[in-house]
């Protein structure tokens, strides 16, 4: 640990410093980072002995403390429980811009735990988060090949702003977190509104230009004290190889040119067993050696067959999309329902339509935030023809989720026009490569099945890279061995105009403007292409939705009439509800829904509202009921709180003695409002009304 030091810069007019030697001095490395009056501490310990397995065991847990936003947990233990969704998000994104960055061969359980300390109402601690952990790793004894940064870039009215505040997201129509080192960007997650591939690429380069001042910052935190630590990198044994090349070779390049997934991994099997068999008799052989090296070498085969033959595992051109298929309306009882195939990768995806009730509340650090969108991702291990035990959703499942969740949020209708909370649920039946894209594309189609009055269709497409010095190829649709041998996970999403959510992770040290935008191209091209096959099965439509979906009609009255749909002790809305069988909400504004899954309910609800709310015009005709007799006439309900006076002249044409020889209580009568006195005095008239129907007026 390295003795005190705070370095301070102000970027794009915020206050942002990292301190380091004050807090968590026993941990290898520590950093207390601040931006505004957000602050979060990063710390970073590494085991001493290595562990026994060609892998980085990597642990990135961030954390998020209630005190530190001045409130007090929830639920009964009054306490921070397991991690939120949002903590296991941003635990996600700290982790894959690091990963990259740590040396091949370093094998030391490493655990960093990013804590936020404090949360002010204009700095979001996610991007501070990942920069604080770089910065830990930098001053601490562990290798590292950084420094990396975290920003959030968003654009408002065509403005870039790097790290913005709470509101200014909220006006954004581009919101991306960029992490990269000082040569390349490593990593991108985020959304936008429909934005054009160059004014995206535009946005990342803004973003790591600012990356670069964070990153010099970092850099001041360097001293001679720091001393990274040694480790020696199991060479491979040649021997083992050599004599592996010429057991398997042919079996192995066969093998992986088989386009099928289970017939290719039966053919590595086998060629990964005659290999084993012929070997493992020897005196000195090592399994997990073997293992290694037979990966490895699988590998390298295909990586060569792409940049030597020029072709594929399953035997595609480089930029060519598996085959297509999709089906609606296959699940009759969900709202909306699509399968989606992509090659061997196939999402069944059900939408389904609730009222306002059914919004998801989330306790956040900035207050309970209610979403009217909700978008679960599920992956289930048959997907993969394997068996394992299921403990609630995990890391990867919230991810894919939230990223697919963003490529479709961007297309719905605004909760003004369309006042439903909806969910989707994706369930993965199959899966070789691009799962969380079947599920964006799947989930476009369940929502145009449901009569959901989209913007546009929306697509997602994988992209991935093979690089090798100068060599590189860009392969769109990537399969999962393409992905698991590959150097980049590139997943971009958006309508025919434009993207709506980008995540790119890579396994090298970040790659250049030039390829980006190559593969931003590339994937465009294949995104038009699915959106052309999808286009095949349903096109946007504004059509009725699913006769088993709730009912929403939607009507605007005077705040001030709020109290009356109420009613004392809510005796009004609760006679609503119960008369018409439907659910009501209504908010401070006067927006008021009406819910049921009965149409008729819908209107004779409407009809009552109408009848409580209703404004009385002079000279206008209404219905009302005799609630008094009075010597000089009768006191006509109009509505729950409106009353008006017949005088005993308005009764009748011709001359009344008493009022009771032409009404009694309870007694509907028709009525004209002939003046409206200054102190809401009414004025009614029975005898100008005698000459219409009463039934023409029922209805309000």
């Amino acid at each position: 640990m390295i003795s005190y030091k705070k370095v301070t810069e102000t970027i794009d007019g915020k206050n942002f410093s990292l301190e380091t030697g004050k807090l968590a001095k026993q941990a290898n490395g520590s950093i207390f980072a601040q931006l505004g009056e957000t602050q979060v501490l990063a710390t970073v310990v590494s085991a001493k002995d290595p562990v026994d397995d060609n892998f980085l065991p990597l642990t990135v847990n961030y954390q998020e403390k209630a005190f530190a936003a001045g409130k007090i947990p929830g639920g009964y233990f009054k306490r921070e429980g397991r991690p939120t969704e949002s903590e296991t998000l941003i635990s996600r994104l700290i982790d894959r811009p690091l990963r990259p960055l740590f040396p091949k061969g370093y094998n030391f359980n490493t655990q960093i735990i990013i804590t936020v300390y404090s949360a002010d109402d204009i700095n979001p601690p996610d991007v501070l988060a990942i920069t604080a952990a770089s910065a830990a790793l930098t001053v601490s004894d562990v290798p590292f090949e950084g420094p990396l940064a975290g920003v959030r870039v968003v654009r408002v009215d065509k403005e870039l702003i790097c790290n913005p505040s709470y509101e200014e997201i909220e006006k954004a129509d581009l919101n991306f977190i960029i992490a990269g080192s000082s040569d390349a960007i490593m990593m991108v997650e985020g959304g936008a509104d429909v934005v054009p591939e160059d004014e995206v690429l535009a946005a990342l380069m803004f973003g790591h230009d600012k990356i670069k001042e964070i990153i010099n910052l970092q850099n001041q935190l360097v001293t001679d004290e720091i001393t990274k630590r040694e480790f020696t990198v199991k060479e491979k044994d040649k021997d083992l190889e050599d004599k592996i090349i010429q057991s398997i070779s042919s079996d192995l390049n066969e093998a992986i040119r088989v386009k099928l997934k289970q017939e290719r991994s039966a053919k590595s099997s086998e060629a990964y067993q005659k290999a084993f068999d012929e070997l493992s008799d020897q005196d000195d052989f090592n399994e997990k050696e073997f293992k290694e090296i037979f990966d490895s070498l699988k590998k390298s085969f295909v990586r060569d067959m792409m940049f030597n033959d020029k072709v594929r595992i399953d035997g595609r051109a480089f930029d060519q999309i598996r085959p297509i298929s999709s089906e609606i309306k296959l699940l009759p009882r969900a709202h909306g329902s699509a399968v989606f195939t992509r090659g061997e990768t196939q999402a069944l995806v059900a939408c389904t339509l609730g009222s306002k009730e059914d919004q998801q509340r989330v306790d956040t650090l900035m207050g309970e935030d209610k979403r009217p969108f909700m978008l679960h991702y599920n992956f289930p291990p048959f997907s993969v023809g394997e068996v394992s035990f299921r403990l609630g959703t995990g890391r990867r499942e919230i991810g894919h989720g939230e990223l697919a969740k963003r490529a479709v949020e961007a297309i719905l209708p605004s909760t003004d026009d369309f006042p439903y909370t909806i969910r989707i649920v994706s369930d993965i039946l199959e899966s070789n490569g691009s799962s969380s894209m079947a599920t964006v594309c799947g989930s476009s189609l369940s929502l145009m099945d449901a009569g959901v009055p989209v913007i546009a269709p929306v697509a997602g497409i994988a992209m991935g890279l093979i690089k090798d010095g100068e060599r590189s190829v860009i392969l769109s649709d990537i399969l999962g061995d393409e992905d698991h041998l590959g150097d980049m996970d590139f997943k971009v999403c958006g309508t025919s105009d434009g993207i709506t959510a980008l995540q790119m992770d890579i396994k090298i040290k970040g790659i250049s403007k030039e390829l980006f935008a190559s593969a931003m191209t590339q994937a465009r091209e294949g995104r038009l292409h699915i959106l052309s096959e999808m286009a095949k099965t349903i096109e946007v439509k504004k059509d009725e939705i699913s006769p088993y979906a709730p009912r929403i009609t939607t009507i605007q009255i005077d705040p001030s009439k709020i109290k009356d749909i109420i009613g004392s002790g809510g005796k009004n809305i609760r006679k609503l509800t119960e008369d018409n069988d439907v659910k009501i909400d209504v908010d401070d504004t006067g927006r008021l829904n009406v819910i049921s899954l009965n149409e008729e309910n819908c209107k004779n609800a409407l009809r009552d509202i109408a009848y409580i709310v209703r404004e009385i015009e002079v000279d206008k005709f209404y219905v009302g009921t005799v609630k008094r007799i009075l010597d000089f006439g009768a006191i006509v309900g109009l509505s729950p709180t409106l009353d008006g006076l017949i005088h005993i002249s308005e009764l009748a044409k011709e001359r009344v003695k008493q009022v009771t020889d032409i009404l009694k209580e309870g007694d509907e009568v028709l009525v004209k409002c002939i003046s409206k006195e200054k102190d809401g005095k009414i004025r009614l008239s029975r005898k100008e009304a005698l000459d219409e129907n009463i039934d023409n007026y029922r209805e309000i």
